[in-house]
């Protein structure tokens, strides 16, 4: 073959190469794809500065914010990613999962504009509103993902726990969240061996204090002993109300003595967060990075496995660009 139809070859190549790119191949590929529901806690102690970004101190939602538009970025597509917020006793939701690349600029722009001000109480309770979002979420195709720290205002009392025994036959007899799948984790591991999604601890193990803001959002210090209950008041006290300081059944039935605590401290409740999650099928996972974080909720236990048509344009791109290299690059220079 002379060198003249050497170059006919080549650019008859590249033309079908490119011809086949505005063509648009596809071909069926099976990829894991994830859906998961983020809801974001934005009670008073989310606000405590005990995160570090760039070097500087950042609060406990702002670090949650950043750690989701990471993890925003790094879901395949396909993946679906949903929006909420807890506060009180209730979850609202946003937006329920849809797809990430076609709804990225949306799903980012929600992200970036959760602020605590959105609350609408200023109390919590942890276990009943996991509790209420689990119900609420009944036939979601998906995981929960619930980002808090576990500090309740004020501090729930235990005889009046939620019950997740009704939740948890729910979840597994109406698959409330997705199809259940196991997790491969050593024995000794004290884990749910049922995934329905996530409890995700944040906040630092020392106790920090809570910000404190005027009605404009401006911050005017920090919250004291006195500006916050220590001890929940309501019903029947939790233990032998003989045993009682100062008890008194009709008038003093906590006692007469002022409950005292460190309440105004925030740090995440670690070990309540995983009672809880023990308690749902949920898996517990600390806040430490966005890094970790994506680690943890790209697992194949959380992975759905679809057929999708998958772009392969690349392939005859590639090929076209190889060919017309060669075609002004290494003959031109073989002729000489």
């Amino acid at each position: 073959m002379n060198k003249g139809d050497l170059r006919l070859w080549c650019l008859l190549g590249a033309l079908v190469a490119l011809a086949l790119v505005l063509a648009f191949p596809r071909i069926a590929a099976e990829r894991s794809v994830f859906s998961y529901l983020f809801i974001v806690d934005v009670t008073c102690s989310m606000n405590t500065m005990d995160y570090e970004l760039k070097g500087r101190p950042t609060s406990r939602l702002e670090f949650v914010k950043n750690a989701l538009h990471e993890v925003l970025r790094r879901l395949p597509c396909g993946s679906r990613a949903g929006l909420g917020l807890f506060t009180e006793r209730e979850s609202a939701i946003l937006f329920r999962p849809v797809e990430t690349c076609e709804n990225y600029s949306a799903i980012e722009g929600a992200i970036a504009r959760i602020d605590w001000r959105m609350a609408w109480a200023a109390d919590s309770n942890i276990a009943q509103g996991l509790y209420n979002t689990i119900k609420l979420l009944k036939g979601l195709k998906g995981h929960i993902v619930f980002m808090t720290d576990g500090h309740e205002a004020p501090p729930v009392n235990p005889r009046y726990q939620s019950d997740f025994k009704e939740v948890a036959e729910e979840t597994d007899g109406a698959r409330i969240l997705a199809k259940i799948q196991a997790i491969s984790r050593p024995r000794s591991e004290d884990r749910p061996s049922a995934v329905k999604g996530l409890i995700v601890g944040v906040g630092a193990y020392t106790p920090a204090p809570i910000p404190k803001f005027n009605e404009a959002g401006e911050p005017i210090g920090f919250y004291s002993a006195d500006d916050v209950p220590h001890a929940s008041r309501f019903g029947l006290p939790a233990e032998d109300a003989t045993q009682i300081p100062g008890h008194d059944a009709r008038n003093a039935p906590f006692g007469s003595e002022p409950a005292v605590g460190n309440e105004h401290l925030s740090s995440v409740r670690e070990a309540y967060l995983q009672e809880l999650a023990a308690k749902t099928g949920l898996v517990y996972h600390h806040l430490d990075n966005a890094n970790a974080l994506n680690d943890t909720l790209q697992q194949s236990a959380f992975a759905e496995h679809i057929t999708t048509a998958a772009d392969v344009r690349w392939i005859p791109a590639l090929t076209a660009l190889v060919l017309l290299v060669f075609l002004y690059g290494v003959v031109p220079q073989a002729t000489v």
